[in-house]
């Protein structure tokens, strides 16, 4: 074991070095809080609790700082984790930029609704321990949202080929092993299965309806309707139930109806509105594709080696003595055709011979 540390250390911090800013950033900052942690509770001031969330504490400070809030070990390896893998796959195609207003997007959300939700649940119950014995911190909230985007930008890509599991269904995957885990008594709270809940729900609505891109906002394309986050069986009800909810969110001018449209990419720069169809899936495919095109040159580029001067010369050569014996083959079979024929066929074979025997004399 100790054999692969070093290797596995190198790796990790080549990784690190060709990230953004940003994730460097992020990176730090869960590092430097897990080493705080030893000395502080840093969940009870920096996470979390829903009922000093709202007045009359009011500790809105902890809605930025509990994404980056961890305990243990490998809550530090998930988050640190989760993070790069977000500037490798996603920070290419939005940006450094991009990637922290998301960042912040789906934690500021995720943080919220969580804590609405456990006072909601106190409202019913009356259990003070809903209220101040729960702590939201950690990766959970911003991986729900990371996995969201990776299903919009490379949902077809095969994470396991036995059994065959693509990368579009990692959300509810995950979402199943929490709510596994948080049933068995693995975990100490429902917490992180409510985090991680309202992380990808938060994620999957700014990317829908409010991120911002080139041809406009969101993202309307089929393939990324919020029926299609569950099972083929249930996507027809829930595909229903979205739609009603939608369309009373636009009345009440909470979300607006958005058109889909497609470019058809002709010279006289004609727009068509299709129902179905999204520029962006085509726009991201080109990016990814383009991608992967340029690593593969750059592979062949490296690994190619150009022949040198002397290797050509030596092929010239060969291709000049190979030729000649056809010649004078092809001359001697050719009849005579009076005295000047003769004499040229004759001229020529004399000329071929010693440039055949100049070599042998020097």
């Amino acid at each position: 074991m100790n054999r692969y540390l070093p290797v596995a250390r190198q790796h990790f911090f080549g990784a690190l070095a060709n990230t953004s800013v940003v994730v460097k950033s992020i990176s730090a900052i869960v590092l430097l809080l897990y080493l705080l942690s030893w000395a502080v509770d840093t969940p009870y001031a920096l996470g979390v609790t829903p009922g000093y969330l709202f007045p009359p504490n009011f500790w809105i400070w902890t809605l930025v700082t509990h994404a980056v809030v961890e305990q243990h070990v490998w809550g530090v390896a998930a988050n640190v984790g989760t993070v790069m893998a977000c500037g490798r796959l996603l920070e290419p195609l939005w940006g450094a930029l991009e990637l922290l207003i998301f960042f912040t997007v789906v934690n500021i959300s995720a943080g919220l609704l969580a804590g609405l939700s456990y006072l909601l649940t106190y409202v019913v119950t009356f259990d003070l321990d809903y209220l101040f014995a729960v702590r939201v911190h950690g990766t959970p909230a911003f991986l729900g949202g990371v996995l969201v985007a990776l299903k919009q930008t490379m949902g077809d890509t095969t994470v396991l080929r036995v059994p065959q599991v693509r990368l579009k269904a990692a959300p509810a995957l995950v979402l199943l092993c929490f709510s596994l885990l948080c049933l068995s008594g693995l975990l100490e709270s429902a917490a992180p299965l409510a985090a991680y809940s309202f992380g990808a729900l938060a994620g999957w609505v700014y990317l829908r309806f409010y991120q911002r891109h080139s041809r406009g906002r969101g993202d309307m394309s089929d393939h990324f309707a919020f029926a299609s986050f569950f099972p083929e069986v249930v996507q027809p009800v829930v595909g229903l139930l979205a739609g009603l909810v939608h369309a009373a969110l636009v009345k009440i001018k909470v979300c607006r109806k958005m058109v889909k449209r497609y470019d058809v990419g002709a010279p006289s720069s004609i727009t068509i509105s299709l129902p179905g169809t999204d520029p962006q899936d085509a726009e991201r495919r080109r990016q990814l594709a383009l991608k992967a095109l340029n690593e593969r040159l750059k592979k062949v580029e490296d690994q190619s080696t150009w022949p040198s001067m002397d290797d050509e010369d030596d092929d010239n050569e060969d291709e000049v003595r190979t030729d000649t014996p056809l010649l004078l083959g092809q001359e001697r079979t050719t009849p005579a055709g009076g005295s000047s024929g003769s004499q040229n066929t004759t001229g020529q074979e004399s000329s071929i011979i010693s440039f055949e025997d100049a070599p042998s004399r020097s």
